[in-house]
């Protein structure tokens, strides 16, 4: 019997015209779909903020219509993909307030990279 994939979310913004062009939408989607890819998850939907500061949750559409659809349990997701915590969102009561709605629906948020340097430095430490 083949087991079931885990299913995610990918969420990425960008705050400014600079990271727009720069620290691009399109860059963080690749490195997202990869990892997803190499944990054998399956993509559920992709959201996407451009142009919208992370401070606060005000305009940021598809940031609230992916709460929504982990509230709704859309998609059966168990994780939330994101770049870096700072993209999904700077305000810390907005950030525990996030967390905590996809909590109570069983999904965790995965700060893919960051968590890959930990991990690495972890196993480093230990390769000593």
């Amino acid at each position: 019997m083949k087991k079931a994939r885990t299913k995610c979310y990918i969420y990425t913004r960008v705050s400014t015209a600079m990271q727009v062009d720069g620290y691009s939408l399109d860059a963080q989607r690749e490195k997202l779909r990869k990892y997803a890819d190499y944990e054998d998850m399956v993509i559920a939907g992709e959201y996407s903020d451009e142009g919208f500061s992370g401070k606060n949750i005000q305009g940021r559409h598809e940031f609230q219509q992916m709460l929504r659809d982990v509230q709704d349990c859309k998609d059966g997701v168990s994780y939330v993909l994101v770049f870096k915590l700072s993209r999904f969102g700077r305000n810390a009561a907005d950030v525990l307030n996030s967390l905590q709605l996809m909590q109570d629906f069983a999904v965790l948020l995965n700060g893919c990279f960051i968590m890959n340097r930990l991990l690495m430095k972890v196993y480093l430490i230990i390769r000593k």
